[in-house]
C-alpha cells in the first residue's frame, strides 16, 4: 500500500518517507515542490526617483528575487482570477512600496522596508540588503506581486532544495524539500501532491480526447 510519512521537519525543512510509490511519480512529486507550487514575487516595478549605483533594471532584479510570504487561500494566480485583468485586483495582485528617504551616512537599505498593502504578503526576512545609498541618494519605488511557478522564473521557486533519495528498500524513498520561506514546507508538499494529481487528471483527460 502507498504512503507517506513524515521523517523530521522543522521550519524550513522536511523529509518524508514515500513507500509503495512508482518512480515516475515520486520524481514528478519532487519537481512540483521545486518548482510547480504557486508563490508570491515582485514581478513589476515602478520606480519613480532612483540616485543610487544601481541602475533601474538592476533594482527591479533584486526586489523580484527577495522571497515573499504567501497565503493560497486568499489569492488567485492572475490567469485564474475571475478579474481577467492585465492590471490585476485584489485577489490577485499586492503592492509594496519603498521609500528610502533623504540621509546624510551611507548605510543599506533592506527588505525591512518595504511595506506592503497586505501584512501577509511581505519579505520573508527583514534582512536582505536591496541597495546601499551614499548621502544624498535616494530610491522610491512601487512594486506588485504576484503569484507564479518556478517554472515561469527561478523567483518563484517554491523550494530551494527537493531531493529524491533511495534506501535499503526498493519501495522506499526519502523525499526532502527546504522551503525558501514563502510557504512552510509542510504546505509545498500538500499542494504538490494536489498539483500532481491534478497534471495526472488533465493528461489523462487528453489521453481519451485522443482515443475518442
Amino acid at each position: 500500500m502507498s504512503s507517506l510519512d513524515v521523517i523530521s521537519k522543522d521550519n524550513q525543512k522536511i523529509a518524508v518517507k514515500l513507500t509503495g510509490i512508482p518512480l515516475q511519480y515520486a520524481n514528478a512529486l519532487r519537481r512540483v515542490c521545486l518548482n510547480g507550487v504557486p508563490t508570491f514575487a515582485v514581478d513589476t516595478v515602478d520606480i519613480i526617483e532612483n540616485s543610487s549605483v544601481l541602475p533601474d533594471e538592476g533594482l527591479a532584479h533584486r526586489l523580484g528575487l527577495i522571497p515573499i510570504t504567501t497565503d493560497l487561500s486568499r489569492f488567485n494566480e492572475p490567469s485564474k482570477c475571475e478579474c481577467q485583468s492585465e492590471t490585476g485586483c485584489s485577489n490577485c495582485k499586492v503592492m509594496l512600496v519603498l521609500d528610502s528617504g533623504d540621509s546624510d551616512v551611507t548605510r543599506t537599505v533592506l527588505s525591512s522596508e518595504l511595506s506592503s498593502e497586505d501584512d501577509s504578503i511581505k519579505p520573508t526576512s527583514d534582512k536582505i540588503p536591496i541597495v546601499q545609498l551614499a548621502p544624498g541618494q535616494r530610491i522610491k519605488i512601487e512594486c506588485y506581486a504576484r503569484l507564479g511557478r518556478g517554472t515561469e522564473h527561478a523567483k518563484w521557486n517554491a523550494a530551494t532544495i527537493s531531493t529524491l533519495t533511495d534506501t535499503d528498500k526498493e519501495d522506499v524513498k526519502v523525499l526532502t524539500v527546504e522551503s525558501t520561506g514563502a510557504l512552510n514546507p509542510e504546505q509545498i508538499i500538500i499542494s504538490g501532491v494536489d498539483e500532481v494529481s491534478n497534471r495526472i487528471g488533465q493528461f489523462k483527460e487528453m489521453i481519451d480526447q485522443v482515443e475518442a
